[in-house]
């Protein structure tokens, strides 16, 4: 096994979050927000009121609040298993695994990685490895190890049997922080959704109490004719993780209905829309405060955000459109996640535009690109226009830009923190965005104002002249707003 210093990854882990601050942001005595291109940021403040404070317990190890809740912060021994790539590739990858773990609230010991071809079917690390982590574990005083990877249920036992502490795998531990994270109705619900498809198949018994039959008499003294086998505790567990995972899918439908009604409605009055998606971290919410005055929640913090944020922008030449800002990704992001969030990331999948957010100072910025794509396209969203927004390039290499800028065919280069790029991008979403394609030539009464007042704003107008007889407007529309306004047209061509 090879065996990592903690000093040296973790200390290089400022890669994946301390030079991920991309946020404009000045800090009172108390830690608190006093100006910000990012609003009021409530949310940040509310995190922030808990804060840690080291001594004051009587028990042996420390107690501490965090996200609004007390808990003991974990101590954990991170572990990862090398089979393909670089080892630069397994470092920067445990080195995101940290950043997760801080993230869910936990205190990182050491990590460890294991060169190996494939994972042990045993004990993922092999007997041998395991007994190793067993030891090191041991010597930092570590109550809980995290696998960089989904363990079968067999395999997480088999290591839990020998480090004799807790074991939890890469998908748990995603799934803990979006559990924190979750704020509106249909996020706790998708989250509880994927935690309990996770669950399922993973329920064992702990000792005699998860298999003992309740039958006959057993079952309540009922006597006669309710004899019979029982069930097992673990069977009733199954039952009841089915009818709340079935209830969950009914109540995520009925949100589906009213986000794709909201979504129609923008698409009956033909406003455009334009998603932004990309790497957890690289900045989407920032560019989405940035553009809008969101006020959306910004820390550097691995899924802040992940309920959608919706708002209404413009382009330089006045049309309106929607700018969504979606949860993040990550990657090997758990399937369950993916599915149950499936509703919301349908966002990007009926979207005019994609603006890909990429974090141009991290260390591999190609490989984050690809995580993304493999998500959008599991959401059938790989055929959207698509601008890949490097971001963060006030502090990102010259030479990675440069490879980036080169080899994507849409791309800018922008910094949420110092506002470089961002007139730009607002340009070029205004040149991506789909036009009107019906030209018009039209002659409107004086008393029709609101129907000029719609051409300005749905359309584009290419020359206006005010006659004694009404106002002559020459523009381009779309076709339904063309049908409107048939009765004064003098004439149209598609």
């Amino acid at each position: 096994m090879n065996e990592r210093n903690p000093a040296d990854f973790l200390s290089r882990r400022a890669q994946a979050l301390a030079d991920g601050d991309d946020a404009t942001v000045v800090y009172d005595d108390r830690g608190f927000v006093v100006d910000s291109y990012d609003g009021d940021q409530i949310e940040r403040e509310e995190r922030a009121a808990l804060r840690r404070v080291h001594g004051l317990s009587t028990e042996l190890e420390d107690v501490s609040e965090v996200e609004y809740r007390q808990l003991r912060l974990e101590r954990v021994v991170l572990a990862g298993v090398w089979s393909e790539g670089s080892s630069e590739d397994a470092e920067n990858s445990l080195r995101e695994l940290a950043a997760l773990a801080e993230t869910a609230g936990s205190q990182v010991l050491a990590g460890v990685v294991q060169r190996r071809l494939r994972p042990d079917p045993g004990t993922w690390l092999g007997k041998g490895k395991a007994q190793e982590l067993k030891e090191i574990v041991v010597a930092e005083g570590a109550d809980t190890v995290i696998a960089n990877g989904e363990l079968a249920p067999s395999q997480r036992r088999a290591l839990e049997d020998v480090v004799k502490v807790k074991v939890i795998d890469r998908t748990a531990l995603i799934l803990d922080i979006f559990a924190q994270h979750a704020k509106s109705k249909e996020g706790k619900a998708q989250v509880e959704l994927a935690q309990m498809q996770y669950l399922l198949p993973r329920l064992r018994g702990w000792g005699e109490s998860m298999s003992r039959q309740a039958g006959g008499q057993a079952a309540g003294g009922q006597g006669m004719g309710s004899r019979g086998p029982g069930e097992t505790k673990i069977e009733l567990d199954r039952r009841r993780i089915n009818t709340r995972m079935a209830k969950l899918r009914r109540e995520i439908a009925e949100m589906k209905t009213t986000r794709d009604t909201k979504r129609s409605g923008r698409r009956n009055n033909n406003v455009p829309s334009v998603a932004i998606a990309g790497y957890t971290n690289a900045g989407k919410s920032s560019i989405l405060n940035r553009l809008t005055n969101a006020g959306v929640l910004v820390q550097n913090q691995l899924f802040a955000t992940l309920d959608p944020t919706v708002r209404r922008a413009e382009t330089p030449d006045g049309r309106g459109y929607t700018l969504a800002d979606t949860v993040g990704f990550v990657r090997d992001l758990p399937h369950q996640l993916v599915e149950a969030f499936r509703s919301t990331l349908e966002e990007v999948a009926d979207a005019d535009l994609l603006l890909h957010v990429v974090d141009g100072s991290h260390p591999d910025p190609e490989s984050q690109i690809s995580a993304v794509r493999e998500v959008l396209a599991d959401v059938d969203a790989s055929d959207v226009k698509e601008v890949i927004v490097i971001n963060k390039a006030d502090i990102a290499a010259p030479d990675v830009i440069d490879r980036l800028m080169r080899h994507e065919k849409h791309c800018i280069a922008v910094s949420a923190r110092t506002g470089e790029g961002l007139p730009e991008l607002l340009q070029l979403i205004a040149d991506e965005l789909p036009h009107p394609d019906v030209r018009v030539e039209l002659l409107l009464p004086y008393e029709r104002g609101d129907l000029l007042s719609r051409v300005h704003a749905d359309g584009d107008v290419l020359g206006v002249e005010h006659r004694p007889e009404g106002t002559h407007v020459h523009a381009k529309v779309t076709k339904e707003l063309a049908g409107e306004l048939e009765p004064y047209l003098t004439s149209s061509v598609a």
